[in-house]
């Protein structure tokens, strides 16, 4: 199920001229409480150092990964009027040996099956092992290694509400942005390719 947060305006000044100007207009952001404003300052800051990465800037991902597993953490942000959509995603299986639900560290190492840190750049939609997916550039030398590592955003049956709740976390993935079944559809038309996908911890 995916968490719909309306506020007053992403932007106090006119989103839409971030579209269409090199220059931020976010004068003072207004974001959900559980994204802390330095992350969302750090993604904003990603944006515009690779902004020529990107084909469009209406909307971006942020994953924080400071939050447990069992929290919607990979939040979609409409940059026009500042609507958010929050979805589970799992983190690599290598950033939390033990299980605990929680990541513990980034990798960009290939082998290391664990999460990276950093700016991707989403690229296109393709049907492999995990069924329908969309690949990812890692853009940042903490990520550099991602479509050697075939890093990418797809469906895993061990992402789910249920277990979350049952087991207070939710599965692992060996480093990709694995999401429910049932939102793998909506977090890939909402992103889709030549967006910014923003991965760190608050």
């Amino acid at each position: 199920m995916t968490n719909i947060i309306t506020r007053r305006g992403f932007f106090k000044s006119g989103a839409a001229a971030f579209l269409a100007a090199s220059q931020p207009v976010w004068a003072e952001p207004i974001f959900p409480e559980r994204l802390g404003s330095p992350l969302l300052a750090r993604a904003h800051a990603t944006l515009m150092r690779h902004r020529d990465r990107f084909t469009h800037l209406d909307r971006i991902g942020i994953t924080d990964f400071s939050r447990p597993s069992s929290d919607p953490r990979l939040f979609v942000v409409d940059m026009i009027d500042g609507r958010t959509s929050a979805f589970l995603v799992a983190h690599g299986r290598g950033s939390d040996p033990t299980h605990t639900g929680w990541l513990k560290r980034f990798s960009n190492d290939p082998g290391s099956f664990a999460s990276s840190d950093g700016a991707y750049a989403t690229g296109n939609f393709y049907t492999g092992g995990h069924g329908h997916s969309m690949r990812l550039v890692g853009l940042d030398p903490g990520n550099s290694n991602a479509e050697a590592r075939d890093i990418v955003v797809h469906a895993a049956q061990y992402v789910s509400p249920e277990i979350a709740q049952r087991s207070g976390k939710i599965g692992r993935s060996e480093g990709c942005f694995a999401v429910s079944n049932v939102n793998l559809h909506e977090v890939l038309a909402q992103l889709g390719p030549g967006r910014l996908l923003y991965a760190d911890k608050a």
